[in-house]
């Protein structure tokens, strides 16, 4: 599964946000993503994709930053 395919299958699943919404420019606080619910979604991509996120990791604002984020996190594992 790619990036943003696990964002829509994780904010469809959590909060019912259908997958039309969940687009590059969204807001992730417009989805309803707050700060438990990012830490939900980090840890979901953690067990998907077997990385282990930096704590200091600065918090995505979009769909598109935290897919940007997520695939160069992959790509860096190899």
């Amino acid at each position: 599964m790619d990036s943003l395919g696990l964002i829509r299958e994780f904010l469809h699943n959590r909060l019912g946000v259908p997958s039309e919404r969940v687009v590059a420019d969204a807001a992730l606080v417009s989805l309803g993503v707050d700060s438990l619910m990012m830490l939900e979604l980090m840890f979901e991509f953690e067990d998907r994709f077997g990385i282990t996120l930096s704590k200091d990791l600065k918090s995505p604002k979009t769909v598109g930053d935290m897919t940007a984020l997520m695939d160069r996190l992959r790509q860096a594992k190899g």
